[in-house]
């Protein structure tokens, strides 16, 4: 029986996306899936003809992939994680490798290294970014682990990650949990990219008054310039006409005002005053998270203390240019931030 070059474990859609892609390029994998009627739906569906071999226990998984073998844990951070290790761990050998493609904690990361290198195991974490369409064709990658794990994937990543002019979107990162450390102050960065965008919403809409069709017309004219081109600012520029299905007038219109998280914005903000690295946007943005989510009391709130009042008589499209200069100069500081971040966290944590 031929041996898989690659194991995944996790069929959620960034598990099925992520090995359709590694079969796309041209590596034999192996899947599994705790539920095994998701491993059946996939194999019937998305995977039908394509090299996946499908496995219905961690023993016939593991037992099916080549020497020294490669798997991705494709689950939920925290303690599922560390569950698939725990029964992963005696079906292993000396020189296999975990990578952990979640948005785990670093410090877990830092943990569960030791505990798999004691035992001769190597383990990876690896962030990965792009979300769904990114994992199926070409996620942005970060792992961290020791440098020679890295080299041991490094043929695969390499490939179904995505492609710019200047190679592929993945690179080593550090020890550890470096990768998640990056993974986070990333996610971190773009909790203040979606709150400058709200707020440029805001201020667009129920300032200046601007409609949906000329708040479309705004964001795709933003997103194309060098200075805002973007993921965000293309789908905000969707959004706003992206009309109901269940019912009339526009679908962002309809949308609660209450923001969920994950943590990874909070970690990166603990992390700062942990290390004493100034990251306001980002802090702010995360605040703003989690009053979004007071929806009862900012209703109550509301009914007591009235807000701004008055219709805006300027010049609406001097305000435009100066929300979009805003936009852009408070973008620069959320990445400046982060980036201040990593590089103190660099020095802290070698």
């Amino acid at each position: 029986m031929a041996l898989q070059n690659f194991g995944l474990i996790g069929l959620a859609v960034m598990g099925e996306n992520l090995a359709l892609n590694v079969e796309r390029n041209g590596f034999s994998i192996a899947v599994y899936n705790r539920t095994p009627t998701k491993t059946h739906a996939f194999m019937a569906d998305r995977a039908k003809g394509k090299n996946v071999k499908p496995t219905y226990s961690l023993e016939e998984f593991v037992s099916s992939l080549e020497r020294p073998r490669k798997l991705l844990v494709m689950v939920k951070a925290g303690g599922p994680v560390d569950t698939v290790i725990d029964q992963l761990k005696p079906l292993l050998e000396p020189g296999d490798m975990i990578i952990d493609g979640g948005n785990s904690l670093y410090e877990d990361t830092d943990r569960r290294v030791a505990d798999l290198e004691s035992m001769g195991l190597r383990f990876i974490g690896m962030g990965v970014s792009g979300g769904e369409e990114g994992a199926l064709n070409g996620p942005s990658m970060m792992p961290g682990g020791t440098k020679e794990a890295y080299q041991e994937i490094e043929s695969i990543v390499t490939k179904i990650a995505a492609q710019v002019d200047d190679g592929p979107c993945v690179t080593y990162i550090g020890p550890k949990g470096a990768g998640h450390y990056v993974k986070m102050v990333h996610n971190g960065i773009e909790y203040g990219d979606m709150q400058l965008i709200a707020e440029a919403y805001d201020l667009l809409k129920n300032v200046a008054g601007l409609d949906n069709d000329r708040l479309h017309e705004v964001f795709a004219q933003w997103n194309a310039t060098d200075e805002l081109n973007s993921f965000l600012i293309e789908i905000t520029a969707n959004i706003f006409k992206k009309q109901d299905d269940l019912g009339d007038g526009f679908l962002v219109d309809k949308i609660l005002d209450a923001a969920g998280q994950k943590g990874t914005g909070r970690w990166t903000v603990v992390s700062s005053l942990e290390l004493g690295v100034a990251i306001p946007t980002i802090g702010a943005a995360v605040t703003a998270r989690i009053m979004s989510s007071y929806k009862e009391e900012r209703v109550a709130a509301s009914k007591e203390l009235s807000g701004p009042s008055g219709k805006f008589d300027g010049d609406v499209e001097a305000f435009i240019n100066k929300v979009r200069d805003a936009l852009y100069c408070s973008k620069m500081c959320s990445y400046a931030q982060g980036m201040a971040l990593m590089g103190k966290a660099s020095d802290a944590f070698g």
